[in-house]
């Protein structure tokens, strides 16, 4: 009887050689053009990867071979989760509350798929291309340096503004941008060009950047969520360049940083996305990075608000702890 584990093994690397030749621009590809003349990127598309935007440490080298893609793969923290809840289900409520600490209750539904990301054909270990080592940069105080220091401390108790905007159902972990990227599960989004905007809808909250083509910024004194962006082509790319975004975002930038980014039709099932951040009080040099957005079929439901009860049970639980407190 054959070793079916080698067997699955040697089917699943023979896929991944041929993936990247799939994947690959066409020669002298020349993309589908809207009524107004420019590259088609609408549709929908996603990003979904285990690759994430800064490299594991320990990890040397960009990119990756088809056989080292897979191996970094199999030790990927999501898909083993992944795995475990299919082979050993959680199906008695005493189960789930003694596996909580170890597996949580998302593990069911991540969906961040089961290979490296690709990259015009490149699997790769992180996002960022520069720096070298595939780290963000960041100034002495790190990645807390991306939220204002006179906004309340995240973590707290005493009102919703101490709680994470993504636990507020306002903004989730800047999937949309700037910069945009992948997560563990809605790594779908939506592209729509008209001839004086491009907009951006991404499936994880269904939140949505409308960006005009524009020479001038509109709202300079403003600081909305997802920031102020505007468009332009440069040849056949699409570039947006992004300032001011709100500070409880935790975006990338602060109020003296701008995001680039470049969105290139590569081929009829993939739009090559480069970006650029740029902030020196948050980081010792300008970071790029480059991700690609593969075809899909639909964009899915995303209710957040529906059944959380985490907000108002931890807002009750501090309202309750001061009331103890003055009863003492």
């Amino acid at each position: 009887m054959p070793n079916l584990n080698k067997l699955h093994t040697g089917l699943f690397l023979v896929i991944l050689a041929v993936a990247p030749q799939v994947r690959s621009q066409v020669p002298d590809y020349e993309p589908p053009r809207t009524e107004y003349g420019r590259p088609d990127l609408q549709g929908i598309w996603t990003n979904r990867s285990i690759t994430r935007m800064e490299r594991r440490p320990g990890i040397e080298g960009l990119v990756l071979s088809d056989e080292e893609a897979y191996e970094m793969a199999q030790s990927s923290f999501w898909l083993s989760l992944d795995r475990q809840q299919q082979n050993n289900p959680i199906t008695e409520a005493k189960e789930g509350q003694a596996a909580f600490g170890a597996r949580g209750h998302n593990a069911f539904w991540v969906d961040n798929g089961d290979t490296m990301g690709l990259v015009k054909g490149e699997y790769r270990t992180s996002w960022v291309t520069e720096p070298a080592s595939g780290r963000i940069p960041y100034k002495e105080g790190g990645s807390a340096l991306r939220r204002a220091p006179h906004l309340p401390s995240i973590g707290g108790f005493d009102g919703p503004e101490a709680r994470p905007v993504g636990e507020r159902c306002i903004a989730f972990g800047g999937i949309i941008g700037p910069v945009m990227q992948n997560g563990i599960y809605n790594n779908n989004y939506q592209f729509v060009q008209t001839k004086d905007h491009v907009v951006l809808m991404s499936e994880m909250g269904h939140e949505v950047r409308i960006i005009p083509f524009a020479d001038e910024y509109s709202n300079e004194d403003l600081q909305p969520w997802f920031g102020d962006s505007i468009a332009r082509y440069e040849g056949d790319t699409l570039v947006i360049e992004t300032i001011n975004t709100n500070p409880l975002q935790g975006s990338y930038i602060s109020p003296t940083g701008k995001v680039t980014e470049r969105l290139t039709r590569w081929s009829d099932d993939e739009i090559f996305y480069e970006f650029t951040v740029e902030d020196p009080s948050i980081y010792t040099q300008p970071w790029s990075g480059e991700i690609s957005y593969y075809k899909e079929t639909a964009l899915f439901e995303y209710a957040c608000h529906e059944g959380n009860y985490s907000l108002p049970g931890i807002l009750a639980g501090a309202r309750r702890a001061e009331m103890d407190k003055l009863a003492e």
